[in-house]
């Protein structure tokens, strides 16, 4: 498959919805295969390979999805065979959908990583995806509650819950993110085995990566009261937090409690379970924390990652000037 005849890249290169529209087999030189058979491949590489977040895995296969049936597609040779012109042409018809710059961004990597994919499996010597910028991202800064709003937040979702023993789980997940600075997905992933908790943690994060976060008395004591609480038997290799009929609690579930435990209290739709590890980052850098000592605790790739949260100090500390500073209440 290294080199491939002139016409066959002139009918596949520059696929587009309407060369591939009603045609049986695109691609003749590829065995046919189902778009299901493309997507569990593509799905299980970026699950077990690349070790993504299940948001992420979840995203990316929806964006193959969708390029698939605009294509038509029927085999990797036709994800392959596609060209700058061509994905240029699916973002532009995703784009007249009404998509946001950062959702175009997101649907542009993903398929960039599904043709780069596609062409490793077809033994093509291009194993780049082509070549195409996406749109520019005003970066925003993340927005972390108060000291007491987090704890606020953790408290409320327990008060509000229909069962003690979810009000525990709940308000357990969410000291988690503020106290140990993890990531839902993270604080989903510990399992039985992790219990009782001790001081420190060990943590398996993005791309697998283990870290090992420190575990404050407060968020100790929730999880064992949750523990206490918690109906169902947590075996060692099963999920420590349980949804109520006993399966692996959900991500969604938990932000539905906190975004009820949220409007009780007045907050911003921004005071979301994520928003709570961005405290932790904020308030710990406000204390005198070090960048290289934080880019651990939160297991980032990148300082640069870490050192947006110097600008969220800094913007706080200017709004605390503003509020105090007599001539700033002139």
């Amino acid at each position: 498959m290294a080199s491939r005849p002139a016409r066959w890249r002139h009918a596949c290169g520059n696929a587009l919805a309407g060369r591939f529209a009603g045609r049986s087999g695109a691609c003749r030189s590829g065995r046919r295969v189902s778009a299901a058979q493309l997507l569990a491949a593509w799905h299980a590489h970026l699950a077990q390979a690349r070790r993504r977040s299940p948001h992420t895995v979840r995203a990316y296969t929806r964006a193959a999805q969708r390029l698939l049936v605009r294509l038509n597609a029927e085999n990797w040779e036709a994800i392959a065979a596609l060209d700058s012109p061509a994905l240029r042409s699916h973002i532009a018809a995703r784009r007249g959908d009404g998509l946001s710059n950062a959702s175009t961004a997101r649907e542009l990597s993903a398929l960039k990583g599904f043709i780069a994919f596609a062409r490793a499996q077809v033994g093509d010597d291009r194993t780049d995806p082509p070549r195409l910028r996406g749109p520019r991202l005003k970066k925003g800064l993340p927005r972390p509650v108060t000291p007491d709003d987090a704890l606020g937040l953790a408290d409320t979702v327990g008060e509000l819950a229909a069962d003690d023993w979810i009000g525990a789980r709940d308000r357990a997940v969410l000291l988690l993110l503020y106290g140990a600075g993890l990531r839902i997905a993270e604080a989903l992933s510990l399992v039985g085995n992790d219990l009782p908790l001790g001081e420190r943690l060990t943590v398996t994060g993005k791309g697998g990566k283990q870290r090992v976060v420190p575990v404050l008395p407060i968020v100790q004591e929730a999880v064992a009261e949750y523990e206490r609480l918690c109906p169902w038997p947590i075996e060692r290799d099963e999920p420590m937090f349980r949804g109520a009929k006993g399966g692996p609690l959900s991500q969604g579930m938990v932000q539905k409690a906190t975004a009820r435990a949220r409007r009780v209290m007045g907050l911003p739709d921004t005071a979301t379970p994520h928003a709570l590890r961005h405290s932790f980052a904020t308030h710990l850098l406000g204390a005198g924390a070090d960048l290289r000592s934080l880019q651990e605790l939160l297991g980032h790739a990148s300082l640069g990652s870490t050192q947006i949260y110097t600008k969220v100090d800094a913007a706080s500390l200017l709004d605390t000037y503003r509020n105090a500073h007599p001539r700033e209440r002139d």
